[in-house]
C-alpha cells in the first residue's frame, strides 16, 4: 500500500485509570500491593517499590494515596513529586503541606543533598514517604555516603516481570482502553510470540493500534505478525 493511501494516526493516548479496582493483581505485584496497603502499620516511615518500566508503580502509588484517605477521618492531600525535582529549598514546604508523600522515579540523577534533607525531615519530624524506582537503592550509584546509608534502611518490595496471567490481563486491558476487542486467536498469538515484559506488552499494543489505524485494517493475527516484525526490525536497526 502506498504512503499516500495510508491514514495518518493521531496520537490520542488513552486516559490512565488509577483506581484500586483497576489495579491488576498477580503473583508479580501482590507483595507490593500488600506492603503499600499495610500503611499506617509500616515498620518504617518509608517504603520503596521498585520494578521495570510499565509494571504499574505509578498506579500503585495512587492506590496508596487512596488507601491513606480511606483510613483517615479527614481527607489528606498526598503529594506526588518526581525525585529529580526535589530541591533543598523546597523540602520544608513539601513536608509542611504533605505529611504523606510519593517520590517517584528515584535514580542517580537527583539532587542528593536535597533527597538526604527530605529523608531526614520526614524521619525526624514525622510523615511517610513512598518511593518508586526501577532498582533497589543499593543498586543506584549515589555519591553521597550519608544518603546511601539512609536509603538502604528503607524496606523495599519488588514488582517482578509479568507472569502469563498478568500478561494476558494486561494485553486485553490495553486493547480495551483503546476501544479494541481482540479475538482469542490474536491474544494467543501475542502471548506465544511476545517478549515477556511489561514495557514490550504496552509498546506492542500501541504499535498494533497505530498500524491498524494507518492501514485501515482490523486487528488480526496477520496484522500482529507484521507489527512484531516491524518492531523487531526497528530494534535491530537501532542496535546496528
Amino acid at each position: 500500500m502506498s504512503e499516500i493511501n495510508k491514514q495518518i494516526p493521531l496520537n490520542f493516548r488513552p486516559q490512565n485509570q488509577y483506581l484500586r479496582q483497576d489495579f491488576m493483581v498477580s503473583k508479580c505485584n501482590s507483595p507490593a500491593l500488600k506492603a503499600v496497603e499495610l500503611w499506617p502499620k509500616w515498620p518504617f516511615f518509608a517504603l520503596l517499590v521498585f520494578g521495570p518500566h510499565g509494571c504499574g508503580k505509578t498506579h500503585l502509588a495512587h492506590v496508596f494515596a487512596d488507601h491513606v484517605n480511606l483510613n483517615l477521618k479527614k481527607p489528606l492531600a498526598i503529594g506526588f513529586i518526581e525525585a529529580r525535582e526535589v530541591k533543598k529549598n523546597k523540602v520544608l514546604r513539601i513536608h509542611e503541606r504533605y505529611p504523606c508523600l510519593v517520590v517517584e522515579n528515584v535514580t542517580a540523577q537527583v539532587d542528593e543533598e536535597a533527597l538526604f534533607h527530605l529523608f531526614n525531615v520526614y524521619q525526624n519530624e514525622g510523615g511517610f514517604i513512598l518511593f518508586t524506582s526501577l532498582y533497589p537503592f543499593a543498586r543506584i550509584n549515589f555519591k553521597l555516603p550519608d544518603l546511601k546509608s539512609r536509603l538502604n534502611m528503607v524496606p523495599r518490595v519488588p514488582i517482578s516481570e509479568p507472569d502469563d496471567q498478568m500478561l494476558e490481563t494486561l494485553i486485553v486491558k490495553c486493547f480495551s482502553d483503546r476501544g479494541i476487542l481482540i479475538t482469542n486467536d490474536v491474544l494467543n498469538y501475542i502471548l506465544q510470540n511476545m517478549e515477556r515484559s511489561f514495557s514490550y506488552a504496552i509498546r506492542l499494543v500501541e504499535e498494533i493500534d497505530a498500524m491498524s489505524l494507518a492501514l485501515k485494517r482490523a486487528v488480526t493475527v496477520p496484522l500482529v505478525k507484521e507489527t512484531m516484525r516491524q518492531m523487531s526490525h526497528n530494534v535491530q536497526h537501532e542496535l546496528f
